[in-house]
């Protein structure tokens, strides 16, 4: 079976997650936790489409390391970017609640570029991950983050 069409899926979402963290940032005042939020769900749909490209059914989960691990069975590779995960993962749940998270704006810049940076390397280890008519549009008009 292909499992490109199904990772692509998870692709355009992760995508749109993270055009979407970028277009708060037009915000006043930006709200950082759904920033973070975003980057992190990203993340997440970056992974769990990676897992799907291989045949595997990604877990119901919003741990980043977790999913990490799960990858790293598939590439060793994926420690390159263990730090980006384990500074995301908190963001998958605190951020949606009433809690004592302060955050700052140095720690969405941190969000932004681990996203970025997570989005980037699995994409150029699976670049099939990207429709093609994505692929041509993105380099005309990609956002800069």
């Amino acid at each position: 079976m292909d499992n490109r069409i199904p990772a692509q899926q998870w692709q355009r979402l992760a995508e749109q997650d993270l055009n979407s963290a970028g277009y708060l940032l037009n915000m006043r005042p930006v709200p950082l936790e759904i920033v973070c939020y975003l980057c992190q769900q990203s993340a997440e749909k970056y992974l769990k489409g990676y897992l799907v490209l291989y045949g595997l059914n990604p877990p119901k989960i919003h741990d980043l390391n977790e999913l990490r691990k799960l990858c790293s069975k598939l590439s060793d590779t994926f420690k390159d970017i263990a730090d980006q995960c384990s500074d995301l993962t908190a963001y998958g749940v605190q951020p949606r609640y009433p809690m004592e998270l302060m955050l700052e704006e140095q720690d969405m810049r941190q969000a932004l570029n681990g996203a970025k940076a997570i989005r980037d390397f699995v994409l150029a280890i699976a670049p099939e991950m990207v429709p093609e008519e994505q692929d041509k549009s993105q380099s005309q008009d990609s956002p800069s983050l």
